[in-house]
């Protein structure tokens, strides 16, 4: 936003500068018209004298007035063609500032369509993660319930002492492992003695 700024105040001053050079050329423009006025003025004047006062006095001030004439001439000329030179330049520079211009608008638009597609995914990733920590808070309650029927089961055999401390799982694990192998014993005995 600065850079665009800045180029728009160069553009400014750049179009303010072409503004004051097409207005000097006016006025030079001006100025030759004026001259050509006096010039009619001139010869309308010599159209009133006497044929040979006429040619007299046309040569001196014709010869005069023609060096004059041709000096303006000359240095209006040189101005309007430095004041065309330098208007090609200011409007070469406001094409290039515009050009500029357009340039880092298009990059705007591209880092704010890159900063929206982050967000995005960013939004995405925080709602994969809420439904990750649901899951997970359901996983360690369904396998908080296991456990304690586990235990309850485990220790609820006759014979069994409840446990004097918070067991681990691999105490859980080892005290179902044994009551599998007690039942699997038991089971075998029973078949051993014909019992269905």
């Amino acid at each position: 936003t600065g850079t665009i700024s800045s180029l728009q105040r160069q553009m400014e001053i750049q179009e303010s500068e072409l503004r004051r050079i097409r207005f000097e050329k006016e006025l030079l423009q001006k100025q030759i018209r004026e001259r050509d006025i006096q010039l009619q003025v001139v010869c309308n004047k010599f159209c009133s004298l006497t044929e040979e006062q006429r040619q007299e006095e046309a040569v001196g001030m014709m010869e005069e007035q023609n060096h004059n004439f041709q000096q303006v001439v000359t240095e209006q000329e040189s101005q309007l063609a430095e004041q065309n030179k330098l208007i090609s330049e200011l409007q070469g520079t406001i094409s290039q500032l515009q050009a500029e211009v357009v340039s880092t608008r298009l990059n705007l638009l591209k880092e704010k369509q890159a900063q929206r597609e982050i967000q995005s995914q960013v939004e995405a990733l925080q709602h994969r993660e809420l439904q990750s920590r649901v899951a997970l808070d359901l996983i360690s309650s369904k396998f908080e319930r296991y456990r304690n029927k586990i235990i309850q089961a485990t220790f609820s055999v006759e014979g069994s002492q409840d446990p004097q401390a918070e067991l681990t799982d691999d105490e859980v694990l080892e005290a179902t492992q044994r009551i599998i192998n007690e039942r699997m014993e038991f089971q075998q005995m029973l078949k051993n003695k014909g019992s269905k």
